[in-house]
């Protein structure tokens, strides 16, 4: 799946993304708005991950939705 279309529904993801990032928050979700860049930064800023390792995360949620 293509990010486009998590961006266009992403309402309708918003509960597999909390799935799988629980500790992201509604607020969180509210302001990512399906931005892709945002998601990740929220990751790293709430996991401590690093930019590389977020983005593969990110790549291998995208290819199991």
């Amino acid at each position: 799946m293509n990010w486009d279309r998590v961006e266009g529904n992403w309402k309708q993801f918003t509960g597999k993304v909390k799935e799988q990032w629980g500790k992201l928050t509604d607020d969180d979700l509210t302001q990512i708005n399906g931005n892709r860049e945002q998601l990740e930064g929220k990751i790293q800023a709430r996991y401590g991950y690093a930019k590389d390792q977020v983005k593969s995360d990110v790549d291998d949620w995208l290819n199991r939705s």
